[in-house]
């Protein structure tokens, strides 16, 4: 039975959603759909990502949209041209039976193409910000006749910086308009925005932040700067069969962790926002289709897309918004399965750990990196998981074509036929030293006072290395002889944040010597100064050019660290 059938709908969209399996509503749905066909007041629905918001607005919206009109009569909003082209897309489905034409507008792909779109009529837009407004500048969009506004994930539209265009786009909509704002969270600035924008909103809340670790188990290992990907690649080897998104938290590592999983063998790929609109359409309709496995991505680049079958989100960085890494860990465990959420920590990064577990209640558990034997225990599960779950494309083998095999035990054919399959593996971590147990412990509290302590040894005489080395407990640091450690002369007082860092370096080492990109080190920002690691090839340009280069109105220095 068609659960559906029972929210009053048109038959035009139950066929359309009859087809695409849409059986029963989920409970943001249950709640929105009656409400938007009935009431004429404004709404906010607080629901996370992945709860069928799409369909909660949009169905009632097509079921009482004038397909006579070629007026725009609904314009939603979203945050990321993935997210928009999904809501289109979604949208042109739930619609297919009527004669409605909807609409994406967005960044990165030609305003010309979208305009000429513009001019066939349609009723229904879905946009992102920055494209409307420049749409609107041109004078090609005109929303004096809206009926609907949606504001889809209106918290991530305001933390990527879109306050003034949101505005803007909400100053040119008519008063009489109904407005409903969909969010995974309720801040102070969505708040501040229903409370201009709305009138007397009904509210409707589905879930609450401890919900979405119902299914999920919550890791975390602790592992040092240098060891990352090495411990990465062991947790991705120690969970064999798995479907996974890795969070990082720039481009540029977004793009360096994917390449190291790349040359190691791994079906990953990179989706981040310096690829074109053609590169990411591709990797995502790749990981869709499980051609790779593994995605590597930045949170806004990951926006919109929307899979179900996740078993794992590993964290390769810590986020700094808790709220960030409930979504992260909630795109896997959907649909009722269970699902995996690791993070990867340095063991400086304790407090944002307990930062994290405090607002979010969630309960995340120390781990172990995996051991070599682990690791080779847990693909010969996998290689049983696969072999007895996995039967849609097995070629049936007429017996005749087996060779005799009666010479054989069943035990000594399973061994052979793992050692053939598991050999290289096997071989990796023959003779590879398990990773060294880094604990958070009590030192990791007194961070700010290790901080001030670093200070003076950098004022009594760069001794700071050595004094670093003994803070961390560990052994003195051990120099890549590739790359050059610097010193920088601003700190957190300078507001300094490592994307700054990152990017100060690449304006420095543009145009050296070689072509490439200068591989960037460990970036470490200490309250008055920092250190920053740099490829030896590039050292001369650090210095020279970071000299006549300021920061915020700052003048910068760098020096050799001794």
């Amino acid at each position: 039975m068609n659960l559906f059938t029972e929210t009053s709908l048109s038959p035009d969209i139950l066929k359309a959603i009859g087809e695409l399996g849409y059986e029963s509503p989920t409970e943001i749905q249950k709640q929105t759909i009656p409400f938007i066909l009935s009431d004429i007041r404004d709404l906010i629905a607080l629901a996370q990502t992945g709860t069928g918001k799409t369909a909660a607005f949009s169905l009632p919206i097509l079921d009482m949209i004038d397909d006579t009109s070629r007026k725009i009569q609904l314009l939603v909003l979203c945050p990321t041209r993935e997210l928009c082209l999904q809501i289109s897309k979604d949208i042109k489905n739930y619609s297919k039976y009527m004669n409605i034409k909807t609409t994406a507008v967005y960044g990165g792909s030609s305003i010309v193409e979208q305009m000429r779109s513009l001019k066939e009529k349609p009723q229904i837009i879905v946009g992102t910000p920055g494209r409307v407004i420049d749409l609107i500048n041109r004078k090609a969009l005109d929303f004096s006749a809206i009926h609907w506004l949606v504001l889809d994930e209106a918290d991530e539209m305001l933390s990527m910086g879109f306050k003034d265009e949101l505005e803007t786009i909400l100053s040119e909509t008519p008063e009489t308009k109904q407005t409903f704002l969909f969010s995974a969270t309720m801040n102070k600035e969505v708040e501040r925005i229903s409370k201009n924008y709305l009138t007397k909103p009904h509210r409707i809340s589905v879930g609450s932040i401890n919900e979405v670790k119902k299914n999920i188990t919550h890791e975390y290992y602790v592992v040092g700067y240098r060891q990352k990907k090495e411990a990465l690649k062991r947790l991705i080897d120690a969970n064999p069969n798995q479907y996974s998104i890795i969070f990082c938290r720039t481009r540029m590592e977004t793009q360096e962790v994917a390449d190291f999983l790349m040359q190691n063998g791994y079906a990953a790929d990179a989706l981040h926002g310096d690829l074109s609109q053609a590169q990411r359409d591709t990797v995502m309709k790749k990981f869709r289709l499980k051609n790779i496995d593994i995605l590597v991505a930045t949170d806004v680049a990951a926006r919109g897309l929307d899979v179900n079958s996740l078993t794992h989100v590993i964290h390769f960085s810590l986020p700094d918004d808790p709220e960030v890494f409930v979504h992260r860990s909630g795109r896997t465990g959907r649909a009722g399965k269970d699902g995996i959420s690791m993070a990867l920590i340095k063991p400086e990064e304790s407090r944002k750990l307990k930062q994290i577990k405090s607002a979010t209640k969630i309960e995340i558990h120390e781990r172990t990196i995996p051991t070599g034997d682990q690791i080779i225990k847990a693909q010969v599960g996998g290689v049983f998981e696969k072999l007895f779950t996995e039967h849609e494309d097995l070629f049936e083998f007429d017996d005749s074509l087996i060779p005799d095999l009666s010479n054989f035990t069943k035990e000594e054919l399973v061994h052979q036929l793992l050692q053939f399959q598991l050999k290289d593996l096997a071989l990796y971590y023959k003779d590879k030293h398990d990773l060294v147990e880094q604990k958070l412990s009590s030192r990791d509290d007194d961070y700010s006072r290790r901080d001030r302590g670093r200070d003076r040894d950098r004022d009594r005489g760069r001794d700071r290395d050595r004094g670093r080395d003994r803070d961390r407990g560990g052994k003195p640091r051990r120099k890549d002889e590739n790359m050059v450690r610097f010193f920088f002369n601003l700190g957190k007082k300078d507001h300094l944040k490592k994307l700054d860092v990152l990017d100060i370096i690449n304006k420095a080492t543009a145009g050296g010597k070689t072509k490439k990109r200068a591989e960037i080190g460990d970036i470490e920002i200490l309250e008055k100064f920092s250190f920053f690691e740099v490829e030896k090839s590039f050292k001369d340009n650090v210095l020279s050019n970071i000299q006549s280069m300021k920061f915020k109105g700052k003048d910068m220095r760098a020096e050799v660290a001794n």
